[in-house]
């Protein structure tokens, strides 16, 4: 039996009026007078009467809602109903609680062909067309893990209510293993590269992401072994040796570069800071672990972490997000023997809100693409979901937003982990699967979802991107175990070496730890199922999320699957480690895959890559300089990139866990901070600082600046805050755009040049990162039109330093009047790609880019550092922010909105390096290096004797009243306001949201 429990609100309900605002802003606010919302449970199981009562009482809350079998609870009139649940077979997370409800209620369990579903019912009261409520469905749902029904008022009725529809999954061939003939033509091999293999049907199955060259070198492996692949081992190799796990730009020769540029200028930097460090060295465990690992006192390290998840977001914004997120908590469970989440981050790079020019996947105006608004909402809920739920804090992150997003949005997350020095009296980031261990997956089950993620991840997004690679994580799931991982069974030491199943899943995850052990021998029947019908390659390589593995000896199973079993945690054996050097894989008896592990790992080709490199020739803007910049000075503070974003942290949960100290909204006038402080040992005064640079825009001029930048601007935000040289690291993110295009590595090699000699400079060493080579869409416009959008080359820095007192930490938003303000650091004439330059090229409409783009000088920078950092520990800095994107002028506008205080400030004594003449130049310069700050009065003759060898200025005082006034370069006044109209234009971008 089948039955539908509707569930509605008997009070006013928040969702609906969300969400009749939300379609008013579509333009039908006249049309639409009233909407209700109901929620359903399909629930595919045979239960009495007396039972479902039970069911509907434990999923409702009897005060504020009212619940139905038997009635749909409809409002009396409405013109439309629009129900909209999942497609069959994607994750359902409220579904999945539901049925774990019912289950501990009646102390059962479910059987395999049983299960629950939700779906909600919008009814709509209103004059709207069938074409008004199709596109409203089409903006309430995403067809691609989505249900639609629609139904006017007449059918509804006439029909007792919406359709029963039970989404389960059904496949009908019979699953087993297939050989694939590789002696074929070269034509044929690009064509199974490109498309995947042939199925019985005549379809392919999606991108094996293989260039012809790896394909011979399988093809003659094959040969050698005298015997065609079977589909699973082909699969398996495919994302073994997909760029996204390979990373193999990055690996490859490139020009004189043998040893390509991640060993060159990435671990070549980090090698040679450590080095130099000597006996200060604060790395544990760099580039060989799913996190990196610094020390962070006697007792603990601290971990870091960040992934991007860029093409599954462009598809499904909320399954990519939340999977991102989930997926980076992963990898710090999997660092070492095990490390607790404590703090996660984001970074998001949109297209503009406000493009509502569609994209189309298809020819003809086919599968449309997501505008940039529903990816923008969609991304930030999903991280929310994925945070809020697994209670860990999200404290820090930042938005970009450029027009070239539009097409495929960059989606950074990223998880900071805390685990023991040691565990057992050994080192904790030490680990490793033995011969005998059992290979013991755990978590989620597997399906469908995720098949082909990594090699979809390293392609191009086209109309041929797999639906199949969209996955939704489940942090309720993920949280148990993660709990019973590092809270118990770390402690108890039943384990030898854990990792999470990520990209490729069990083929990833076995595939690595059987490194470790020597060898493996896997039995995919033992494998627990979300659906029967699965092939064994699907098995094998699938994303399913929330899953780990882990090698368990045979003397500790028993109480590990007990642990596991009291916590609710699934464990599953099923297969163990051995000393063979190969990868087995059994499937009902069948050997499915048998492949040496050299191969596996290191047959890949080695590629010879061939770069070219100019700087863009740009030229200088010619505009005038307006005499008054008020206005432009609040059109500045309204920019997507300035503007106040605080509509995110509302959402997020950031002091969960307790440990927060300096957070994501900082002063009365809660402005949106760069960098975060967090206590993660709660008996300590010792914090972890928190910040991040990015300068896409950069890029278009020169992309060795944009780097050194980015460098410059993470570290500068740890030291503003009261952060160390002495005690800081970074992470690399590199998403770049067609990475087979010679200019493009031209571009890819300046960038990682200059990271190796700022992070030298700097002595600031990398313990993490990741790269994603292939971040363009290439489709059709509105106007059916071929096109292909390349995001900017992007480099995201993310830093983590080491405060030992956080009761030292300084927060950005000035705080008393009568204290002085100062810029440190000198101006330059350098806003090429500047925020001031996008602002100007928007009012005219004409592209303004400019010569001059940022250049950072080490020596001078760090020495400033050291110095400012002094002053914090001496506590003579009362405020203190990196200038950014906007400048100087924007830097000020925040600090004065933030402690809702005046400023009275006078330019003409502003330290300038070079021929600066314009009063908009000198407020909207984006030299780095420098920094705004306030300081008490009484404390002027101390803080300016510290900084006496530095370029500083005393610029003006912070006022009591509410007057926000600029003097320009020569005495006269550029800018005249209140905090008042400047907090309005800050806010006013996402006001409402």
């Amino acid at each position: 039996m089948t039955y539908r429990l509707h569930i509605k609100s008997i009070i006013p309900d928040t969702r609906a009026e969300v969400r009749l605002k939300h379609l008013c802003a579509l333009g039908l606010k006249k049309e639409i007078k009233k909407i209700s919302l109901v929620d359903v449970y399909t629930i595919d199981k045979n239960f009495s009467d007396q039972d479902l009562e039970k069911i509907g009482a434990a999923l409702s809350n009897p005060v504020t809602q009212k619940t139905s079998f038997k009635e749909s609870l409809a409002p009396q009139e409405f013109s439309w109903a629009i129900e909209i649940g999942f497609l069959p077979g994607v994750t359902d997370n409220v579904a999945h609680t539901a049925k774990e409800s019912v289950e501990d209620l009646f102390k059962l369990k479910f059987e395999s062909n049983e299960d629950i579903y939700t779906s909600q019912i919008t009814f709509i009261t209103g004059e709207l067309t069938e074409k008004n409520v199709k596109d409203i469905s089409e903006d309430l749902a995403n067809p691609l893990i989505q249900r639609i029904n629609i139904k006017s008022s007449k059918d509804f009725l006439n029909d007792k209510g919406m359709d029963v529809v039970v989404p389960k999954v059904t496949l009908s061939e019979k699953p087993g293993v297939d050989s694939v003939d590789l002696n074929i033509s070269d034509t044929e091999l690009e064509q199974l590269g490109q498309e995947g293999i042939l199925n019985k049907d005549g379809s392919r199955r999606g991108p094996l992401a293989l260039s012809l060259d790896y394909l011979k070198a399988i093809q003659g492996y094959f040969k050698e072994k005298k015997r065609v692949p079977t589909d699973a081992e082909l699969e398996t190799l495919a994302q073994t040796w997909s760029e996204h796990c390979k990373h193999t730009i990055f690996a490859s020769s490139l020009d004189d570069i043998t040893d390509g540029i991640y060993k060159r200028y990435i671990k070549g930097a980090t090698e040679r800071i450590r080095k130099e460090k000597g006996d200060k060295d604060f790395c544990v465990s760099v580039f060989k672990d799913n996190s990196g690992g610094i020390v962070f006192d006697d007792d603990w390290i601290v971990t870091d972490k960040a992934e991007t998840h860029n093409s599954p977001s462009a598809l499904d914004p909320y399954g990519g997000a939340i999977t991102g997120i989930v997926g980076v908590n992963r990898d710090t469970v999997g660092f070492g023997k095990g490390a607790k989440p404590i703090i996660n981050k984001y970074g998001y790079c949109f297209g503009e809100p406000d493009d509502t020019d569609p994209l189309y996947r298809g020819k003809d105006r086919t599968n449309k693409m997501l505008s940039a608004k529903r990816i923008m909402e969609g991304v930030i809920e999903g991280v929310k979901d994925g945070g809020n739920q697994s209670g860990i804090p999200t404290p820090q992150g930042f938005c970009c937003f450029d027009k070239r997003f539009k097409g495929k949005p960059l989606v950074f997350v990223g998880t900071i982990g805390l685990i023991p020095q040691q565990i057992h009296k050994e080192s904790s980031w030490v680990k490793k699967a033995r011969p005998g261990d059992h290979i013991v997956m755990l978590g989620g089950r597997v399906g469908k979802d995720g098949i082909h993620g990594a090699t979809f991840s390293s392609e191009a997004l086209t109309h041929g991107s797999p639906v199949s690679a969209v996955q939704i994580g489940d942090p309720i799931t993920q949280k148990k175990f993660s709990d019973a991982i590092v809270k118990e069974a770390r402690d108890q030491n039943l384990y030898n070496s854990i990792t999470d199943n990520g990209a490729g899943g069990l083929s990833s995850s076995i595939g690595e730890m059987a490194r470790e052990a020597g060898g493996c021998l896997v039995y995919l029947d033992k494998v627990p199922l979300k659906y029967p019908g699965l092939a064994p390659w699907e098995i094998w390589i699938s994303e399913s999320q929330e899953r780990m593995t882990v090698s368990v000896p045979s003397d500790k199973l028993e109480a590990f699957q007990a642990l596991m079993e009291r916590r609710g945690v699934e464990s599953t054996v099923i297969g163990e480690f051995t000393e063979s050097r190969k990868c087995e894989v059994m499937y009902q008896e069948k050997m499915a895959i048998d492949l040496d592990l050299d191969f596996l790992h290191d047959g890949l080709p080695e590629k010879v890559l061939v770069s070219t490199y100019h700087k863009e020739k740009t030229r200088e803007p010619d505009f005038p300089c307006p005499l008054d910049q008020t206005d432009v000075f609040k059109g500045m503070l309204s920019r997507y990139n300035i503007c106040d974003h605080s509509f995110i942290s509302y959402q997020y949960d950031y002091e969960v866990q307790s440990g927060s100290v300096l957070k994501p909204l900082q002063g009365k006038g809660r402005v949106f901070s760069p960098t975060s402080v967090t206590k993660p040992v709660l008996t300590s005064n010792k914090g972890v600082v928190l910040s991040q640079g990015i300068n896409p825009s950069y890029s278009d001029v020169d992309t060795y600046h944009m780097a050194a930048s980015a460098i410059d601007t993470a570290i500068r935000n740890i030291i503003a805050a009261g952060g160390t040289l002495d005690h800081l690291a970074l992470l690399d993110n590199f998403c770049w755009c067609d990475a087979t295009d010679a200019f493009r590595l031209g571009q890819l090699k300046e960038a990682a040049k200059a990271c190796y000699d700022y992070a030298v400079k700097f002595g600031a060493p990398f313990i993490s990162g990741k790269d994603s080579m292939f971040n363009d869409f290439k489709g059709f416009d509105k106007e059916s039109r071929p096109i292909k959008i390349s995001v900017p080359p992007t480099l995201l820095v993310s830093s983590i330093g080491v405060v030992d007192d956080v009761t030292k930490v300084v927060s950005l938003d000035a705080k008393m009047s009568g204290d002085l303000v100062y810029v440190l650091g000198e101006t330059k004439n350098e806003l090429s790609g500047s925020e001031y330059f996008s602002y100007v090229s928007d009012q005219s409409g004409q592209k303004q880019l400019g010569q001059a783009v940022p250049q950072v000088d080490a020596d001078k920078a760090k020495s400033l550092y050291q110095t400012l950092t002094a002053a914090i520990k001496e506590q003579l800095v009362a405020s203190s922010l990196g200038v950014g994107i906007g400048g100087v002028g924007v830097s000020l506008a925040k600090m004065a909105i933030a402690g809702q205080l005046g400023m009275n400030l006078d330019f003409s004594s502003l330290k300038i390096a070079g021929d600066v003449t314009r009063d908009d130049f000198v407020l909207f310069s984006e030299t780095q290096s420098r920094f705004v700050v306030t300081v008490n009065s009484r404390q002027r003759e101390r803080f300016e004797e510290i900084f006496k060898d530095h370029a500083f200025s005393c610029i003006g005082v912070v006022l009591r009243d509410d007057r926000f006034v600029i003097k320009g370069i020569n005495g006269q006044r550029v800018v005249n306001s209140t905090v008042k109209d400047l907090t309005e234009a800050y806010r006013k971008t996402f006001k409402g949201w």
